[in-house]
């Protein structure tokens, strides 16, 4: 069987690509780690890795054991996590959802919540990107995502709403004036290009529009004439002084779910979720 130290060290090696670089960030000597790499490798028939004097890189299979082996070890932080959580004397959940999530939703959300006999206290942990992680890995109990940008494979949810998205736009741009615009037309501005967020793995995909990982900074970056975005209605409240939102009837709508592990057994997170599918 393989044992969790050998993941650790297969997807420290498969993440840096690097094996100096994995052994410094595991704090062990290199051969050490080279020797259990070929040991894993050995015990399962398989080549995870293809090594030249210059660089390495992932296998197929070795592709596959990343990814299963980093779903294994966040599933073990997330039982650790939730265990440690239980034996607390102060019951409470922790809600994750991406920054710039609508101000009103949670409004609402708490503060229904708040009234209800027996409510718990409610923690907001708002993330930079991906919110599901905080799901997987143990650090929340419940998250409120946004389809299609957020994964909601393997955890259980719940509709709250369906929106539509608008192009936000510097107010002084020509298109700023418009009733509405196509997908087209705003996927092809040369002096604006599409903002980049970074995907679950933290990398950006490529593109000439700006990097970016929170709203705040994106809202700052159009105002000043350097991307733009795509984004759900909702953000129209958070726009900065010289923004425009225009809409964008031809771009897919956006739901925002209520999510969490469908393991869970908390009456606290079943009575949160149930408020929320109410309000």
């Amino acid at each position: 069987m393989v044992e969790t130290r050998e993941l650790r060290y297969f997807v420290a090696v498969a993440e840096e690509l690097h094996f100096g670089r994995a052994a410094r960030r595991l704090d062990i000597a290199q051969p050490p780690l080279s020797r259990t790499i070929a040991q894993l490798e050995q015990r399962l028939g398989v080549a995870l890795l293809e090594r030249t004097s210059r660089r390495v890189t992932l296998t197929e299979a070795g592709s596959v054991l990343l990814a299963e082996g980093r779903a294994i070890l966040g599933a073990l932080a997330a039982a650790e996590r939730r265990t440690q959580h239980a034996a607390t004397s102060r019951p409470s959940l922790v809600l994750a959802t991406k920054t710039g999530t609508s101000g009103e939703l949670l409004a609402k959300l708490l503060g229904t919540y708040a009234a209800e006999p027996g409510a718990v206290t409610v923690d907001l942990l708002l993330c930079e990107s991906q919110p599901q992680q905080m799901l997987h890995n143990g650090r929340a109990d419940v998250a409120l995502l946004h389809q299609p940008f957020e994964a909601t494979a393997g955890l259980d949810t719940e509709v709250l709403s369906t929106e539509g998205q608008v192009a936000i736009l510097p107010s002084s741009h020509p298109l700023a004036g418009r009733a509405q615009l196509r997908t087209a037309e705003v996927n092809s501005l040369p002096e604006l290009p599409l903002a980049r967020w970074p995907g679950p793995d933290g990398v950006y995909p490529e593109g000439p529009g700006a990097e970016v990982h929170n709203q705040t900074q994106l809202f700052q970056l159009i105002a000043l004439g350097r991307t733009t975005a795509i984004m759900p209605e909702s953000c129209r409240v958070n726009l900065l002084e010289g923004l425009t939102a225009v809409p964008v009837p031809d771009a897919p709508t956006v739901t925002t779910v209520i999510a969490w592990p469908p393991h869970s057994r908390s009456r606290a997170l079943a009575d949160l979720v149930r408020v929320a599918t109410r309000v």
